[in-house]
C-alpha cells in the first residue's frame, strides 16, 4: 500500500491508511473468525479507496467501549479519520472499506 500512495502522490495518507487498514484487518481475524483476509487499495479522483474483504456475511458492528478499554476502538477510529466507511457484499464474503481524501483533490 505504501508503494502505491508514493506513486500516486499521496504519502501524506501513509500513516491513517495503514492504521486504518490495520483496524480493518485485526477487525475480521478477531470478529469473523476467517483466515483469508484481502487488501485492495485504488485510487480514485478525489481519493485513495482501500477495502478489507473476508468470507464472513456477518455485518461489523461498532462499539462504544469503555474508556479503559484495550479494544473496540477499531470501527470509530475508521469513522473518525476516513472521509467515508462502509460495508460492500461481495460474492461469499463483504469488503468494509473507507475512503481518504487526498490533498491534491
Amino acid at each position: 500500500m505504501a508503494t502505491a500512495l508514493t506513486a500516486w502522490s499521496a504519502d501524506e495518507l501513509r500513516d491513517v491508511a495503514e492504521l486504518l487498514v490495520s483496524e480493518l484487518v485485526a477487525n475480521a481475524a478477531r470478529h469473523t473468525g476467517r483466515t483469508r483476509i484481502s487488501v485492495s487499495v485504488h485510487r480514485r479522483k478525489s481519493c485513495v479507496w482501500v477495502g478489507v474483504r473476508d468470507s464472513s456475511g456477518a455485518l461489523p458492528c461498532r462499539s462504544e467501549p469503555k474508556r479503559e478499554a484495550e479494544s473496540g476502538y477499531g470501527l470509530g477510529l475508521v469513522e473518525t479519520l476516513s472521509s467515508r466507511w462502509g460495508v460492500a457484499w461481495a460474492p461469499r464474503g463483504k469488503w468494509v472499506w473507507f475512503e481518504l481524501t487526498t490533498a491534491t483533490s
